[in-house]
């Protein structure tokens, strides 16, 4: 019996043809191009605005004119720069259009004119190649969807970056030429207090100026920059911004810009590149300029410079940890003088307001802080004093010191320090600044001497020596600086000093929070009979507790 031989078909292969929708193709073939141009002008300048204007007429009526073609649109960026996308909304307008599908090509004058950024530039041309949409640069005469383009458009990018670099480097030395001179650059239009006077110069506006004005002395008196902020608010004063809104940062800003006392200081910030624009506090990385004296002051030398004090002490303001809360206590109290002012004779922590209830009745009283945290593990006697008591005790002691003679006054001085002379220190200043001429001039004789022939004569240990000396004397000048600021801080509070105690020797007065501030340095709860009033500059008067 023969057995059946199963025989395999022969293995062939075929493509599949394809299945073509006609009339889709046929759309597709004979769809018109859609295309959109971009154009970009730098500056708001007269004559490049009218660049700007040509630049839009000659695309609208060269895509218009060509047969294929449909103007999606004219994408036009004016006074913005090319180093970066991000403030460009055009520019991501159009890149946005592209992503949805609408735009088939983009026409541009050339590859600086698209961007500065050679990252930026392959970043996008890149992202709209595999969109499928073509960048066609004119000047260059280039189609990024070509092969090889990418090359071509980053040595062109790369010229266009290069182009910037330069011109930021020249306008960079410019500006410290500038700051060299001594040319101080007013934001008339976001600073208080100012505008452009007839001359050029800065002219102070008077009504603005007393809003500066009441912002120090407000700051002085003991108000946080919160109350001083809704203090202008309620007034109805409008911010340097044209807004009816304050914040702090604004009030801290005003109160410590030297600019307020008629000087400045030149570089306080720098930009860290052309092509990040990253704005950066100028900690030493470039020169920074003190130009004293550039135009009229709103606030005097002295007030400013014990509100710069009153600054530092409020940050500066000890901290002390508080049972059942997670961070030290340390801000500033606006509210209560006595907040800031009280301290226990015994421990020397601050101590607290508190309110008790007793029978029915609140009564206001100061307790220290450890002997309410921990009872009387570390402060063992200090007492509870009420709030009426301390005040009485506090004002008498400021009133009894009032009507003393002339030789508290005298006591106050010399606790202050105002016997210092100021003579030899200034004439010390003019010394130091000479010689820092003197430097000045003699490297720059070096610097000019130095050519391509002698270059190896030039003498670098001579040169750091110079240099050496001349920051040494700088610091020198600094230091002289700070302290003759300070005898001048100091003899303001006498003379204000003098002022209110003298304006109380016959007139009794209440207990006063910005008093308090204005005169006092601490107060301090010796016994549950006694305290120590501490006038600013150490004069020290003991009172009795009734």
């Amino acid at each position: 019996m023969e057995t059946a031989t199963a025989t395999r078909p022969q293995r062939t292969v075929r493509q599949i043809p394809a299945t073509v929708d006609t009339a889709s193709q046929v759309k597709k073939n004979y769809r018109p191009l859609r295309v959109a141009a971009y154009c970009r002008v730098s500056t708001q300048q007269e004559e490049q605005l009218n660049s700007y204007g040509v630049q839009v007429r000659h695309y609208t009526e060269q895509i218009n004119a060509e047969p294929g073609w449909t103007l999606v649109g004219i994408f036009a960026d004016k006074g913005i720069t090319g180093t970066s996308v991000k403030k460009r909304d055009e520019f991501n307008k159009m890149i946005r259009q592209c992503k949805q599908g609408k735009i088939d090509m983009i026409i541009t004058k050339s590859i600086a004119r698209f961007s500065r950024n050679t990252v930026d530039c392959l970043q996008h041309t890149r992202l709209l190649k595999d969109l499928g949409v073509d960048v066609f640069f004119e000047e260059q005469g280039i189609h990024s969807i070509q092969p090889g383009a990418e090359f071509y458009i980053t040595i062109y990018g790369s010229v266009a970056q290069s182009e910037s670099e330069n011109i930021s480097a020249n306008v960079r030395w410019g500006k410290a030429q500038s700051a060299k001179e001594g040319r101080v650059a007013f934001h008339y239009e976001t600073f208080l207090g100012y505008r452009k006077g007839a001359d050029g110069g800065p002219e102070i506006v008077p009504e603005e100026a007393e809003t500066v004005r009441l912002i120090y002395s407000r700051f002085l008196a003991g108000d946080s920059y919160t109350v001083i902020a809704r203090m202008l608010e309620s007034n109805g004063i409008l911010s340097p911004g044209g807004k009816s809104k304050w914040s702090e940062t604004t009030i801290r800003s005003i109160l410590s810009n030297e600019r307020y006392k008629g000087d400045a200081i030149i570089n306080k910030t720098y930009i860290k590149d052309c092509l990040s624009k990253k704005i950066c506090v100028n900690n030493g990385e470039r020169p920074k300029y003190y130009v004293e004296n550039n135009h009229p002051a709103i606030i005097d030398a002295a007030t400013f410079g014990r509100v710069q004090e009153e600054i530092a002490r409020r940050k500066a303001k000890r901290k002390v940890k508080q049972v059942g809360t997670k961070t030290e206590q340390g801000k500033y109290c606006g509210k209560y003088a006595l907040t800031e002012l009280l301290l226990c004779g015994e421990c020397g922590k601050p101590y607290r307001r508190c309110t008790w209830t007793a029978g029915g009745q609140k009564k206001i009283v100061w307790r220290c802080v450890s002997r309410l945290d921990y009872g009387k593990k570390y402060c063992h006697n200090s007492p509870t004093v009420e709030e009426s008591v301390l005040h009485e005790a506090i004002m008498e002691a400021i009133q009894k010191t009032a009507r003393q003679n002339a030789d508290v006054l005298k006591t106050l001085k010399t606790h202050i320090g105002m016997g210092l002379a100021g003579e030899e220190t200034e004439d010390k200043s003019l010394d130091i600044q000479i010689r820092i001429a003197a430097i000045d001039a003699e490297f720059g004789a070096m610097m000019s001497a130095i050519s391509a022939e002698n270059a190896e004569q030039f003498d670098e240990r001579r040169a750091t020596e110079l240099m050496n000396e001349k920051a040494g004397l700088e610091q020198q000048l600094s230091q002289i600086t700070d302290a003759m600021q300070k005898r001048q801080n100091a003899k303001s509070r006498l003379d204000e000093i003098y002022d209110v105690l003298d304006g109380l020797k016959n007139h009794p007065i209440k207990f006063d929070n910005s008093l308090l501030r204005q005169i006092l340095e601490c107060v301090i709860i010796e016994s549950k009979e006694k305290i120590k009033v501490v006038f600013t500059g150490g004069l020290e008067v003991e009172q009795t507790l009734h």
